[in-house]
């Protein structure tokens, strides 16, 4: 078990040795009606309080596919390119605009008790900000009361992030309310989105003037919000505000929200390099080990990590969370879950190893995917005849790929039944290559919320929605000269000037898709620039102004790779252990690297043989199915039940409320 700030504990020992064993506090977080400032009578009972918060927001926090506090759902990332399968926002045969189907985040009705909900959250908050400064809290050290005060300003400004993603503008609840169908005081109608993200923004610069940028210990206190996480925040809150989805007018260079959001993250980036940020990534290797090379109690020392959400090493029956990724993501003869395969679609997106984009029959062979490619393409998937590595055998190599016999059954490389994947990739990013295959489900490995590297692409962004052209290009070199060698630096690494704010939005864009693959942002990506589909009846046209293709009516596709002739049988594999001695290793020299390459293309040329899939990888039952994603999803309805008990709430536009009269509450306000 991780020694570490108890998001999972709720340092439950020692709240009830210092109420003398009285079960009464924890009694007295169940019911709204029985809360009062005596919770905040100690040190002791008031950490408890603040430590049960991290449960309350991260405890579901567990793999980097799922997003929303307290939530924590893996639709949103479902419904992006990264992953094949159709899943509930993308299906064409779902049509999802009636309060009946309306979104159940929010709640699905007023809480008359503890539930873990968005508003409980917020009330949570609310209580310790307004009792910790008198009554019962009078004995409180002023340095507790700061640090407290400013972790809560941070647990309101993230639950309100993530509702005005989802839903646009909510009531703006800043006081502790008391359920009652007779106080009017309380109806509070829905707040103007761009009233949430000023609020936000209010409460991220409290956070940061309260915290400290590092916590006196790293062992007990780690994981803790800091200034760095609010400043950081604040970034990525305003870009948010700034972009399309928010802001009609942001491409009108009077406008000032772009403004608003660079110098926030300008802020951040002195701020954070001032504090020891921003030097962990110097090559491509530590790029690939940045997420587990730091994990234990000096992770405080690791520069990228802004925001870490802690996780356990527990085993199972324990009250500690646990990584789910690392099981997800190792192939089923490593003893994982069986792999997270790649669709094509992302192996052709990363760019070639000079930093231009990979054009099949130019500069790039589909069939040979591997060759000379991003160095971060070789740390964020694995395939056939590359290492990864794992604790019992460091040179361990995967092999993905299939064989028929003479009666066309069908068998796989590996142990466990084979490594059976819809494509001859799979993901190996954030993954550890110390982990112990004993116990992929019991992984301990941290997940960052916010790293250093998304804080330089949201200063990219903001300048290149500014046109401010030359500084967009000097942030995506930034990012670039982390992990190319100094020989790819021509052309500004590849990337080239672009030669409108359009085309630099795009590259920041493309960019973001390449440096964030599978870290739980793509999603809010599509979602801000609405990139799934051009809709005039909502004013978007960012796919045609931009020139990025659409999503909606394209499918995820993968193939195999399978042996060119026929095997033995199912059960003998065909490839020779002389043709597994042939083996690449990122790590290795250029030239040496280079070699490998050559030598595991001349192999797949003389063995194997690109098959389609046997059935379509995006299905609804057995029927083929392509993306929909529908516009009056970017901001979701609320629900009938949510709307019932609270009348006085509108419906948003796009959506029925609960007389099935269409919405009027226009989220872009």
């Amino acid at each position: 078990m991780k020694n570490k700030i108890a998001y999972l504990l709720f340092f439950i020992v020692a709240v009830m040795a210092a109420a003398g064993c009285n079960k009464k506090f924890l009694e007295d977080m169940k019911s709204y009606d029985k809360f009062d400032e005596t919770m905040f009578q100690s040190e002791i009972l008031t950490g408890s309080y603040i430590d049960r918060m991290y449960n309350y927001y991260f405890g579901g926090d567990n793999d980097p596919r799922k997003v929303l506090v307290g939530s924590w759902e893996s639709n949103r990332s479902g419904s992006t390119e990264e992953l094949g399968g159709n899943v509930y926002y993308t299906d064409p045969n779902k049509n999802l605009n009636l309060a009946t189907q309306g979104d159940t985040y929010y709640a699905t009705k007023a809480p008359d008790n503890v539930q873990n909900e968005p508003f409980t959250r917020i009330r949570f908050a609310n209580f310790l900000l307004e009792k910790i400064d008198g009554g019962s809290a009078s004995g409180l050290t002023d340095a507790f009361k700061k640090t407290a005060k400013g972790q809560m300003y941070m647990f309101r400004a993230l639950q309100y992030f993530d509702l005005v993603r989802v839903y646009g503008g909510v009531p703006l609840v800043l006081e502790v309310q008391d359920a009652s169908i007779d106080d009017p005081t309380i109806k509070l109608p829905r707040a103007k989105s761009s009233e949430i993200f000023d609020q936000i923004a209010k409460d991220l610069d409290s956070a940061a003037a309260l915290l400290p940028w590092k916590w006196t210990s790293a062992q007990t206190d780690f994981g803790r919000f800091t200034a760095g996480v609010a400043v950081a925040m604040k970034s990525r809150v305003l870009l948010t505000a700034a972009s399309p989805l928010f802001n009609k007018n942001w491409d009108n260079p009077g406008d000032t929200r772009w403004q608003k959001a660079l110098d926030a993250g300008v802020q951040a980036e002195q701020l954070l390099t001032a504090n020891g940020y921003g030097t962990t990534v110097k090559t491509a290797q530590s790029w690939g080990n940045m997420f587990t090379a730091f994990d234990n109690e000096a992770n405080a020392n690791n520069g990228e990590a802004i925001f870490t959400v802690l996780l356990s090493n527990a085993t199972a029956g324990s009250v500690g969370v646990n990584n789910g990724w690392e099981n997800a993501v190792r192939l089923k003869d490593y003893n994982g879950g069986g792999g997270i395969s790649v669709p094509k679609g992302m192996l052709d997106l990363f760019p070639m190893n000079d930093g231009t984009r990979p054009v099949i029959g130019v500069n790039y062979n589909d069939t040979f995917f591997f060759q000379k490619r991003d160095p971060r393409f070789y740390r964020t998937f694995a395939f056939s005849g590359c290492k990864w590595g794992l604790k019992s055998n460091a040179s361990k190599v995967a092999w993905i790929y299939r064989w028929k016999d003479a009666s066309n059954n069908i068998g796989y490389p590996g142990a466990n039944g084979g490594n059976s994947t819809n494509s001859p990739a799979v993901v190996r990013k954030g993954s550890n290559v110390g982990a112990d295959s004993t116990a992929f489900v019991n992984s301990g490995t941290d997940i960052y919320d916010f790293r250093y590297g998304e804080l330089l692409l949201n200063i990219a962004e903001c300048y290149a929605a500014k046109g401010d052209v030359a500084n967009c290009v000097n942030y995506l070199v930034k990012i670039r000269q982390r992990v190319y060698p100094a020989t790819a630096s021509a052309n500004n690494y590849g990337i080239g000037t672009p030669g409108s704010k359009y085309a630099a939005l795009e590259a920041c864009l493309y960019e973001r898709q390449v440096e964030l693959a599978y870290e739980g942002k793509r999603f809010w990506d599509l979602q801000r620039w609405m990139l799934y589909d051009d809709d005039a009846s909502i004013g978007d046209n960012t796919n045609s102004m931009l020139g990025i293709a659409k999503l909606n009516g394209t499918a995820r596709q993968g193939y195999y790779w399978q042996f060119k002739t026929a095997a033995a049988s199912s059960k003998t594999d065909p490839l020779t252990a002389t043709d597994k001695n042939i083996s690449i290793d990122p790590d290795a020299a250029a030239a040496t690297f280079q070699a490998q390459c050559d030598a595991l293309q001349a192999l797949y040329q003389a063995k194997f043989q690109i098959t389609p899939l046997d059935k379509p990888w995006d299905v609804n039952g057995s029927t083929p199915i392509n993306m929909l994603f529908r516009s009056n999803y970017y901001i979701l309805g609320l629900n009938s039940a949510l709307l019932g008990a609270n009348p006085w709430l509108t419906q948003t536009i796009g959506w029925g409320d609960y007389n099935n009269v269409a919405g009027t509450f226009d989220y872009r306000q």
